[in-house]
């Protein structure tokens, strides 16, 4: 397995490792639960340097990306980041993904680790536009620092006014006596903060400083366990979950990050403008479990005759609500809000409701 520049702080720490994505990776400290309130109530401190990095360059960057991605990086402009999907050509999703721009020829893509590969050929296979490819996966570390406490933590170490860096921007600077640091406002886990990119020989030192910056706010560090309970309790989908080769972006309620805009040209459009325009026969939903039980990716989800109208594809119990949660695709004519569904779970229906997201 691969370990990312902090593997030995973690195992320190006393985390459980496990493997993910090819990486031996924390998945849980002082317990899934404990750490996800933690990062709810005040913050914590997550090792994401398994996901990958790409920077693509050079005069013919914004026209790849563009052909690629399913949202309009041309609004983008220095300093400003985009979450999008690329398209598979087949109706379904490659990956989703962060595109953050530097300037109008330099970009940063941050794609899902257990895609790293597979997204690296699709790009290349798709660079008519003689862009400057380069897989820095395996020199950037990334730290996530997310929760209400984490700019009160992290301006403990940087003269950057990080209350003024904006959702879903991104600013270079020094931080706890590191230079070239991206410093970006975006998150996985909706309780605000931001992620670091680093490189791997200072990924220590920065977490270390972290760590003791945030010592008066109760910080602690948090695992892949409550990374996927805070995501899902947002209603964030997760690759190979939640969307995949197989599901369009469309039927996963991302129609936001699907821009026909400008007549620009990229894969799949013409699939997805039909689908838009005709709708889809599925919609990926999420549903609140009445009473015990835990939904589980793959359970069948049940209507009130019987008929089984789609199947689970992320659940938990979320610590907050302290119910079981979960998101699933249904058939469209059974996935309005309010709908009363039912969950098969040890081959016993348990009964449901669709709700709108996020569920906190």
């Amino acid at each position: 397995m691969k370990v990312t520049a902090l593997n030995g702080i973690h195992k320190r720490s006393g985390a459980k490792m496990v493997e993910f994505a090819g990486f031996e990776m924390p998945v849980e400290y002082s317990g899934i639960i404990d750490e996800h309130m933690t990062v709810r109530r005040s913050a914590g401190i997550f090792d994401v340097s398994h996901m990958g990095e790409f920077w693509i360059r050079g005069s013919g960057a914004l026209d790849l990306i563009n052909q690629i991605s399913s949202n309009d990086p041309s609004v983008l402009k220095s300093g400003m980041a985009q979450y999008t999907c690329m398209p598979n050509g087949r109706g379904g999703i490659v990956d989703d993904l962060l595109v953050y721009c530097f300037d109008a020829e330099k970009y940063l893509l941050v794609v899902n680790a257990s895609n790293t590969e597979k997204d690296r050929e699709w790009i290349l296979s798709h660079n008519s536009f003689n862009a400057v490819f380069d897989d820095v996966s395996s020199e950037i570390s990334q730290i996530a620092v997310q929760g209400p406490d984490a700019v009160k933590v992290l301006q403990k170490l940087t003269d950057i006014n990080l209350s003024g860096v904006r959702s879903y921007h991104f600013i270079t600077g020094a931080i706890a006596g590191i230079d070239d640091v991206v410093i970006s406002a975006t998150g996985y886990t909706g309780a605000g903060g931001f992620e670091l990119y680093i490189k791997n020989r200072d990924a220590v030192s920065v977490w270390e400083a972290i760590a003791n910056a945030g010592m008066q706010y109760g910080i602690k560090p948090a695992g892949l366990g409550a990374r996927d309970t805070l995501r899902l309790e947002m209603g964030y989908c997760l690759y190979g979950n939640d969307i995949d080769d197989t599901t369009s972006p469309l039927e996963a309620g991302l129609g936001w990050i699907t821009k026909f805009n400008n007549d620009r040209k990229f894969v799949d459009r013409h699939f997805l403008e039909m689908q838009k325009s005709e709708g889809v026969k599925r919609k990926l939903r999420g549903f609140i479990i009445e009473g015990k039980g835990i939904p589980r990716k793959g359970y069948n989800i049940i209507n009130s005759d019987g008929e089984i109208t789609g199947r689970v594809t992320s659940g938990t119990i979320s610590p907050v609500l302290k119910k079981g949660i979960g998101m699933g695709y249904i058939a469209a004519d059974h996935s309005s809000t309010g709908t009363k569904i039912f969950i098969e779970i040890r081959k016993k229906a348990i009964p449901a409701e669709i709700v709108k997201m996020p569920f906190v």
